[in-house]
């Protein structure tokens, strides 16, 4: 199989990262680049059965080090739980990737609280959580650990349909370049990547069903006109927890092919207009008949 990884070899050898919702998708993606670079890895959830199967996946793959804890990022506790059992194992932890999120897509005016509950408890509670608790361990202990949150486009430019997440992810952006200027005299730095598209089964799904997909094709939003590749995404993360990045503090890197900017521009639409009427609109503008 060819390697995509961008770093050299054990470029992360020597580092303990912890992954949270580090058993499907884009996590499990990330997980497994940071174990061909030579990290250790935890991976975290509520789904201890899927975590084992990651595990003994990545490891048969990799034959790298991952230990997975069951933990509910919500529970302050069980956070902790996980910080010292890696701690246990590996001797320190040094790397957090917050990668733990919900979502769904819906009208505001239909959701009941406890749907807002739901999404800004797994994504900024727990984001907080984590990070509090690594952050007071790494202080303490004078480890110059780093942080790496994922968060999304419309974190500051907001979007409708999906106001919990963003309201969440909002949130977490915030707490990334907070902490970059607080924590940087520590050694700590704080950044976060906000992906684009980057299909994955469940949650993908969940979000662009294949009746919507028809009618609302998401790649016609992307300038590059296709989705992004999962090893695009892990060799960005791969960089931002390694050494190569020391300097980079409080910065939030958008991979997203475009998107954001194309629907951001107030013309940017106007890619859908044929050269045949550009021949008349020019006409037009030019004053010919």
């Amino acid at each position: 199989m060819t390697n995509l990884n961008m770093l050299k070899e054990n470029s992360l050898k020597g580092k303990t990262i912890l992954i949270t919702g580090g058993g499907t998708g884009l996590g499990k993606s990330m997980g497994k680049s940071f174990l061909e670079l030579g990290a250790n890895l935890i991976i975290a959830s509520r789904k201890m059965d899927v975590l084992e199967q990651t595990a003994s996946e990545l490891k048969k793959e990799t034959g790298g080090t991952i230990l997975p804890i069951q933990c509910d990022v919500r529970k302050y506790s069980e956070v902790e739980s996980v910080l010292q059992k890696g701690i246990e194992t590996f001797g320190e932890v040094n790397v957090l990737l917050n990668n733990a999120a919900g979502n769904f897509i819906s009208p505001t005016e239909r959701l009941s609280h406890k749907a807002f509950d739901i999404i800004v408890d797994i994504v900024l509670k727990g984001s907080y959580n984590t990070t509090l608790a690594f952050g007071k361990y790494w202080i303490d202990k004078q480890i110059q650990g780093t942080i790496l949150n994922i968060v999304t486009t419309y974190a500051w430019t907001g979007s409708g349909f999906v106001v919990p997440s963003a309201t969440a992810k909002a949130g977490v952006l915030a707490l990334t370049r907070s902490l970059a200027s607080e924590w940087g005299k520590y050694g700590i730095r704080s950044n976060a990547i906000a992906p684009g598209p980057f299909p994955t089964k469940g949650a993908w799904s969940r979000l662009f069903p294949e009746n919507l997909s028809k009618k609302l094709d998401p790649k016609q939003r992307i300038p590059l006109k296709r989705f992004g590749e999962h090893h695009e995404l892990a060799n960005l993360a791969s960089y931002l927890v390694s050494d190569y990045s020391g300097y980079v503090n409080g910065e939030v890197v958008t991979i997203d092919g475009g998107e954001w900017l194309y629907g951001a521009g107030e013309f940017n639409g106007l890619d859908q207009v044929p050269t045949e009427m550009w021949d008349e609109i020019e006409k037009m503008t030019r004053g010919k008949k």
